[in-house]
């Protein structure tokens, strides 16, 4: 396979023309689309492979080796980062080529569900959008779509509690997860701040915002809709509305940003899960980083929720989040959504459920799968 030589770097007093350089630019970006065909050429010899052996196309552990090898020989000037999101890309399109995936989000087009699916499978993945974290579970679950990107968590108002109890009864599993830094934008049809009378966001992006809403817009009603982009769609029908959405949002409803990044915390992050069926894609194996979630109940008897964390401590697993919702039972009994570090594959780890295991009146454990890059 021929490679691009490198080129020398000219004297200022030599310094190529304007014109000279655009050659140059010209002339590489031929060999690049010729080498990335030819790794697609590969692919699809790939894809024809994993058709007969009955193999998964998408390995999210292969494309997180790819691009970690990618970016130890990276040699500069490109930055690590943006080395990931060229070969991010560039994997998913030859994984179309071996075989489109489905993915189930929230939508329209434009949610900050989106923009997560978009960093995990890339732009050639096919969208299913739904109008709720119910659909994406029930398309999830159906077979619909091959995998689901639901949120889970936000680092200012915490869980989203229905994400957690639909966990509960689904037949997928957790298979990754992204943390998205997560910016609100406020937008209208017109670009002023005055006149405004309602603001129209998902709950918690309302909640994400509470304080700059009663700062600048106390007396706007504040209406929850299904998602921001729901809300950036409603907005484009009406000057009196705006709503709170990503950037995209703004460009795909032709909306003005009024005012950028108006969430009270500078560092509001969300984290979102990857779900799938486990005939869709089993565990991923090991990778050193990685968290276990699980969901239990035990017999309401006094100690029993201490009891939970004996084995945690005897074993040396560390729990990294613990959250109780209702079981609804009317009993004022509760299900635990439990966060571990490590993999369940682990000794240590297996040892500590295996003993948590015998305690509880329910037990389920919803992933073992590669901690999401902050």
């Amino acid at each position: 396979m021929s490679t691009a030589p490198e080129l020398p770097h000219p004297s200022p007093a030599h310094l190529p023309t304007l014109a000279e350089l655009r050659v140059q630019i010209d002339a590489l970006d031929q060999q690049l689309l010729s080498l990335v065909n030819q790794r697609a050429r590969v692919a699809e010899q790939v894809g024809e492979v994993k058709r007969r052996e009955g193999s998964p196309f998408f390995r999210p552990d292969r494309v997180a080796q790819v691009i970690e090898k990618i970016e130890k020989a990276n040699p500069g000037p490109l930055k690590n980062e943006h080395v990931a999101a060229i070969w991010r890309e560039i994997m998913s399109a030859c994984l179309a080529l071996e075989s489109p995936q489905r993915v189930a989000i929230l939508g329209p087009a434009g949610t900050f569900c989106e923009q997560a699916a978009l960093e995990y499978f890339g732009s050639a993945a096919e969208f299913m959008y739904c109008a709720n974290f119910d659909e994406v579970f029930q398309a999830t679950a159906a077979g619909s779509a091959q995998y689901g990107v639901v949120g889970v968590e936000n680092s200012v108002e915490g869980v989203v509690t229905r994400s957690l109890d639909l966990f509960l009864h689904t037949p997928t599993h957790v298979v990754g997860e992204v943390s998205l830094l997560v910016r609100h934008n406020l937008m209208r049809l017109v670009n002023a701040l005055e006149g405004i009378e309602v603001v129209m966001a998902h709950p918690q992006a309302l909640a994400q915002c509470q304080a700059w809403l009663s700062k600048h817009l106390p007396h706007a009603e504040r209406r929850p809709v299904a998602s921001n982009a729901e809300g950036a769609r409603l907005a484009a029908s009406n000057p009196a509305w705006a709503a709170l959405a990503s950037e995209r949002a703004a460009s795909n409803f032709g909306l003005h940003i009024v005012s950028h990044a108006v969430q009270d915390d500078a560092y509001n992050r969300t984290r979102f899960a990857i779900i799938a069926l486990p005939e869709t894609l089993a565990t991923p194996p090991v990778s050193g980083q990685d968290c276990t979630s699980l969901v239990v109940s035990v017999p309401n008897r006094p100690g029993a929720v201490h009891d939970l964390l004996v084995p945690l401590k005897t074993h040396g697993v560390s729990m990294t989040r613990f959250e109780s919702r209702p079981a609804r039972t009317g009993q004022w009994e509760y299900y635990f959504y439990i966060d571990l570090a490590g993999h369940a594959s682990e000794p240590h780890v297996a040892k500590a459920l295996q003993e948590l295991r015998e305690l509880c009146a329910f037990y389920k454990v919803l992933g073992s799968y590669p901690v999401a890059s902050v």
